[in-house]
């Protein structure tokens, strides 16, 4: 499975950006996988900030985005979002989707997307 992630970028605090995560693979039946984003600011470790479940009826966020992200999916389009919305410079990091409730596959993790909250 290949996960590419998009739509980062440098914005204002207070702004907004929509992340996507696009999955390719064959075999993959995508809409059977909880789904979530991570992300990693320099120097520290990768974190888990929001996930949603295969149907798309369940979600949950980290505290530090609740109320601000969030997290959806087109499953007929095999891609899952994440709608950021008062962005905090503290948002700054690389943001990476893998399949997963709680716990990431390895062998999944793709390039990332990078969010700059910068004025």
């Amino acid at each position: 499975v290949q996960f590419v992630e998009s739509g980062g970028g440098l914005v204002q605090p207070g702004g907004s950006l929509r992340l996507s995560c696009a999955a390719s693979a064959s075999g993959f039946t995508f809409s059977n996988y909880a789904m979530s984003w991570y992300r990693q600011a320099p120097g520290k470790g990768r974190d888990l900030i929001a996930r949603i479940s295969g149907g798309g009826g369940s979600t949950d966020y980290a505290d530090s985005v609740k109320g601000r992200f969030t997290i959806s999916r087109d499953n007929a389009k095999t891609t899952v979002y994440l709608q950021m919305n008062s962005l905090k410079p503290e948002d700054t990091a690389a943001y990476y989707c893998n399949t997963g409730w709680s716990t990431p596959n390895r062998n999944y993790w793709g390039q990332g997307t990078q969010v700059t909250v910068s004025s």
